[in-house]
């Protein structure tokens, strides 16, 4: 199942929460707040959305963060969690 996207919504995959401790230890973040970063995985067309030209500006691999509480998550078939979000939840992209 694939998903694709429409007007102006983008597909995310969240990153993996870990933490590193001073002697290198990796712990994986499994009690710890879901981070607000994540891979942009597919990106809808844009064009007019509720009157106004939106014009897509993140494309697909590209890291962004996005609004804490933005989205709506998707589980699908293959047990992959993924985030549909507006262009205007994603506050910066990662470079």
């Amino acid at each position: 199942m694939k998903l694709v996207p429409l007007g102006d919504r983008i597909v995310l995959k969240q990153l993996e929460a870990e933490e590193t401790t001073k002697s290198g230890i990796v712990l994986p973040g499994q009690n710890k707040e879901k981070p607000q970063q994540a891979e942009v995985i597919a990106v809808g067309p844009g064009g007019v959305i509720d009157g106004k030209e939106v014009k897509m500006e993140v494309k697909a691999g590209d890291k962004v963060i996005y609004s804490k509480y933005a989205g709506t998550e998707v589980k699908l078939d293959d047990d992959q969690e993924y985030i549909i979000v507006k262009q205007s939840d994603v506050l910066a992209v990662i470079e």
